[in-house]
């Protein structure tokens, strides 16, 4: 029987997962996975921050719906990856934090990157986290580990692995005997329960069904759309759904279309699935899901259901199960509810509207106009992109507009707010999709000055993500806030008017591109993306316009 080490085991448990690639930076303490990984030619894309390996494995687990790796080394490599796993545990990504800690033997002796409970630190951010106190124990533990971050409602879990249990020697275990199945969703709906969603379909003059991060995140997107075109049901979605209905021409866009519909023609019914409760839906105040509407929510945690605001049927389930059986229901039905048409042409009519809003509020000056680029960026981009969004202003202005865009999938902010977590995201995301498919990040100047480096690490890893840099010379939304609140006159700390960060890329042997003028936008785009290559499009804008959002979130109408 072979002798391997705790590293080996690790990486032969990650294979039998299928876990196909990770994300990291090397240590001595984690040395030993490293070592196995490339035994097993299991690859490792490595970064230039820990931040930013656990951001590349949240951006591949979320393009990809499937379990994300991250390798930290003791100490300071796990720390780095902190704010990574707070946002993974509030956005629900499944990601596997894998890190490293000083040996047992030396724990409590003062010595380099020992002594830190790495466990206790990642307890309140995680579904659960544990450490391991000796290689026999690798298998059964990382096997708990990766079900429990890929059942629903999905999120990170670390393991922590001291260095020398990664080094021990043992005989070879039976792997075969830990249980890694995935894909068991739970149950649906009662033949009941069905009945009871499809006779409120039945009922509604005025129903919409918004799409959140749990329906990609549980498969449910073919079965969504079936019912939405079977019903001819407007299909909206948040940041992390809008992938899920794009391919769909009930796609009505981002679920802040719904502000100021007048009385009388908002929805009546609202089917959330997968969808919470909180930032994205006005906190259940009522301006975006009305409070009069029915409301069916769909969510694997029964503790969301109902959060904030009343619902008249609550599913605790995943979305897959609950619409394959809304779809089989349907079949064996006769009666299919009103016409739907003139509801959808309203809604358009709406949408149409708010668009004609923002465009009527542009006023150019000698840089180009937030707007314009977005939409021009949206414009340009090929069917199936992912696209991920960075900085407050950018992604505020880019929601506007990239409901329009034939993306597969749109990763933004998410509740935790996070900046500078676009670069790691993309390059995760790009490290995630087939050959091909091309990854786009709209970013700030802001959070792209975070992680600059990671354009080496794209270049040297060979993944081809087009950076889009929206360029104001300035934090923002922070001065934005500043202004309102204390005068012009008091804004501090918020400019940032060096450099060039298309030069910057290219220091780093990705490929730059300088945009100081509308028309040369769409030029500079498509070579980026004919490229094949890592490259920044640096986009000069204006730093006055405020975004619709922005409005609503200082207090505001958006117009």
């Amino acid at each position: 029987m072979p002798r391997v080490s705790g590293g080996d085991l690790v990486v032969r448990l990650l294979q039998q997962a299928g876990v196909d690639r990770m994300f990291g930076i090397n240590g001595a303490h984690i040395d030993a996975v490293y070592q196995a990984a490339l035994d097993h030619r299991l690859p490792i894309v490595d970064t230039r921050h820990e931040m930013n390996a656990g951001h590349a494995a949240e951006g591949y687990a979320r393009v990809r719906n499937a379990l994300g790796v991250a390798l930290l080394t003791a100490g300071g490599g796990f720390t780095n990856a902190v704010t990574s796993m707070a946002n993974a545990h509030l956005d629900r990504t499944p990601v596997l934090y894998l890190a490293a800690s000083g040996p047992l033997a030396d724990d409590q002796t003062n010595t380099l990157q020992a002594g830190l409970d790495q466990v206790a630190i990642a307890t309140p951010v995680t579904k659960w986290a544990h450490r391991v106190t000796r290689a026999s124990l690798i298998p059964r533990v990382l096997a708990r580990a990766i079900r429990t971050a890929l059942a629903a409602p999905r999120g990170p879990v670390l393991v922590d692995i001291p260095w020398d249990v990664l080094t021990e020697q043992i005989d070879l275990p039976d792997l075969a005997a830990e249980l890694l199945r995935g894909g068991d969703h739970g149950p649906g709906l009662s033949h009941a329960g069905a009945e009871q969603i499809l006779d409120l379909l039945a009922q509604a003059r005025r129903p919409v069904i918004i799409a959140g991060s749990e329906v990609p995140r549980s498969g449910a997107d073919d079965e969504l759309r079936t019912l939405a075109e079977r019903l001819g049901i407007p299909l909206m979605a948040d940041y992390e759904g809008l992938g899920a209905i794009t391919p769909s021409p009930l796609n009505f866009g981002l679920l802040q279309g719904l502000h100021g519909l007048p009385p009388g023609g908002e929805p009546d019914l609202v089917i959330m699935a997968g969808l919470r409760f909180g930032l994205t839906t006005a906190h259940g105040s009522g301006v975006l899901i009305p409070r009069a509407a029915r409301v069916v929510q769909i969510d694997p945690s029964a503790g969301e259901l109902g959060l904030l605001q009343p619902v008249s049927l609550s599913v605790a389930a995943d979305p897959l199960p609950v619409f394959q059986d809304l779809n089989r229901a349907l079949t064996l039905r006769q009666a299919v509810g009103p016409d739907p048409t003139g509801w959808q042409a309203a809604l358009r009519a709406h949408l149409r509207r708010r668009r004609e809003a923002v465009a009527s509020q542009v006023v150019h000056d000698e840089r180009v106009h937030p707007y314009e680029a977005v939409c021009a960026i949206a414009a340009a981009l090929p069917d199936r992109s992912v696209v991920v969004a960075d900085g407050a202003l950018t992604y505020l202005w880019l929601s506007e507009a990239i409901s329009e865009a034939p993306v597969s999938a749109f990763l933004c902010h998410g509740y935790l707010g996070s900046m500078g977590v676009g670069m790691g995201v993309a390059l995760g995301a790009r490290a995630a999709v087939a050959p091909g498919t091309n990854v786009v990040l709209v970013t700030g100047d802001g959070s792209v000055g975070y992680s600059l480096g990671e354009f080496d690490s794209m270049v040297r890893a060979g993944l081809a993500v087009v950076v889009v840099v929206l360029n104001n010379r300035a934090w923002g939304a922070t001065l934005h806030a500043q202004e309102l609140m204390h005068g012009k006159d008091r804004v501090v700390n918020n400019r940032l008017e060096n450099g060039s960060y298309a030069a910057a890329a290219l220091a780093l042997g990705a490929d730059g591109y300088q945009v100081r003028a509308l028309d040369e936008l769409a030029p500079a785009l498509a070579k980026a993306l004919l490229s094949g290559r890592p490259s920044c499009v640096e986009v000069h804008v204006s730093l006055d316009p405020i975004p619709p959002e922005e409005r609503v979130i200082t207090g505001g109408s958006p117009f």
